[in-house]
């Protein structure tokens, strides 16, 4: 971020000041400043083609267990200060805890990867010619693929943090991405392959990453599955390849272990810090502090920097994720878990990127040693109920495995089951940890994360595909 704030630090004093006025306890300024494009081909055909820009302050005022919150796009000293007299009112009057608020130090957030192309400096004419491209690279690979739609988007994100704490924090948060989705024809009729890039990073990703690739991987996709047979049906062992499946862990466990449902006691995982939870062979991290990863950042949206966060070692649970809201209630420190969508949205416990790290095990010889089961190479959307920890995930792209070989592509079918039980089967982890981007949902809001696992063997769960096992 540029040395010079957009507001004052005088100005933001006395927004706090004025948040304080009633007797609150504690009072945040978030300013935010968005810029943003996307771009969309249809078969070459230029769908979308947008930029935005969007900036403005939400302020919020606590006062026991009240929370009193309100936003504005109106930064100037009058405007915040009329935001903060709104969230203040949902404060019962009692006598003043002090508000004069004096902020103590502007820490400047600082990146390991430096942004060497600002995608705002790229026209727009450049970012077309790379989804032409990989249109063209899909399309070269079969004549049966009939379809294929290119998406391009890129974002900037510059935040202010302020606190009645005295803290004052700030970060600069570039995010650029791209996609491919081919649709392949044939005598089984249409089947459908994605690929995306997707990384906290600056243009220079395209000098690094090959577009190519990309847009190959998406229409070998497509293309495989038309020679696709019905997936068992049935409980069977599951070999999961790194990257994508770590969806699973984000949805079936991940959730779980967010302090919101923790202290709602809404979580199959509440008390159990210290207990067993899953296999010897699972170490669950979320991790902020990944180099460009989706979830990645320098503090959160409460102005916390983001660490690196052990929640299951060995199998043994010892922790959870923390927002300065519950962490505060419970008399420790945040863990750089809150997350916001906007300036519009209160901060909530939130994953950054969550993942299982390597194991011991090699990833050829987990399926050398699976006689008969599934390898899924892609997951795809899924929900969970995070009181029971049962899930259900789609799965995008997967194979049998028949006397330790992977043979036959699959239709999509559905892989069903329960976290607490999946972590407790899984039985091989492999030593090829990859990490892929996502979009996380909850309560009406939508941050960007990453999941990421090695190659791993589930030694059961249910397919729900149409054949019988």
């Amino acid at each position: 971020m540029d040395e010079s704030l957009p507001v004052p630090v005088d100005v933001i004093e006395k927004t706090l000041s004025k948040a304080l006025e009633k007797g609150a306890e504690f009072a945040e300024v978030f300013i935010e400043d968005r810029r943003g494009s996307a771009i969309s081909l249809d078969n070459k055909r230029v769908e979308e083609l947008s930029s935005g820009h969007d900036s403005g302050a939400g302020v919020r005022v606590i006062v026991g267990e009240v929370t009193g919150y309100a936003h504005t796009q109106d930064l100037s000293q009058k405007g915040l200060l009329a935001a903060a007299e709104a969230a203040a009112a949902v404060a019962r009057s009692r006598k003043s805890f002090g508000s004069n608020v004096k902020i103590a130090s502007i820490p400047r957030s600082t990146s390991d990867n430096p942004i060497t192309i600002f995608p705002e400096t790229i026209g727009k004419k450049k970012k077309v010619e790379l989804l032409d491209l990989a249109d063209d690279i899909a399309r070269s690979k079969s004549n049966k693929i009939a379809q294929v739609q290119a998406g391009y988007g890129d974002s900037r994100r510059r935040i202010i943090v302020a606190n009645s704490d005295g803290l004052l924090a700030t970060d600069d948060q570039i995010r650029t991405r791209i996609s491919v989705f081919c649709v392949a024809m044939g005598d089984g009729g249409l089947q459908t392959g994605y690929e995306t890039l997707a990384l906290t990073a600056g243009f220079e990703i395209f000098d690094e990453y090959s577009i190519e690739e990309i847009a190959a991987e998406a229409s070998r996709i497509a293309i495989s599955k038309l020679d696709a047979k019905p997936a068992p049906s049935g409980i069977l062992p599951v070999v999961i390849k790194s990257g994508t499946g770590g969806i699973l862990f984000h949805e079936a466990c991940g959730h779980g272990l967010e302090a919101d449902h923790i202290l709602k006691d809404s979580s199959v995982y509440t008390g159990r810090v210290g207990e067993t939870v899953a296999s010897p062979k699972v170490t669950l991290i979320d991790d902020g502090t990944v180099q460009r990863g989706w979830g990645s950042s320098s503090i959160d949206d409460e102005g916390h920097p983001v660490q690196s966060n052990v929640l299951i070692k060995d199998g043994v649970l010892t922790d959870y994720m923390w927002d300065f809201l519950r962490a505060r209630k419970e008399g420790r420190t945040s863990s750089g878990n809150g997350r916001r969508q906007s300036y519009q949205h209160l901060p909530m416990v939130r994953m950054t990127n969550t993942y299982l790290i390597n194991g011991t095990d090699n990833k050829d010889d987990i399926v050398a040693d699976t006689e008969y089961g599934v390898y899924v190479s892609k997951l795809g959307g899924g929900q969970v109920n995070t009181a029971t920890g049962d899930f259900v995930f789609g799965m995008t792209e997967a194979y049998l495995i028949e006397n330790g070989e992977i043979t036959v592509p699959l239709r999509d079918a559905n892989l069903i089951g329960n976290g607490p039980e999946v972590l407790k089967n899984i039985d091989a982890v492999a030593d090829d940890f990859d990490i892929c981007p996502g979009t996380c949902g909850k309560d009406g809001q939508n941050v960007p994360v990453g999941c990421g696992q090695p190659t791993l063997r589930i030694s059961q769960v249910t397919i729900g595909g149409t054949a019988g096992a």
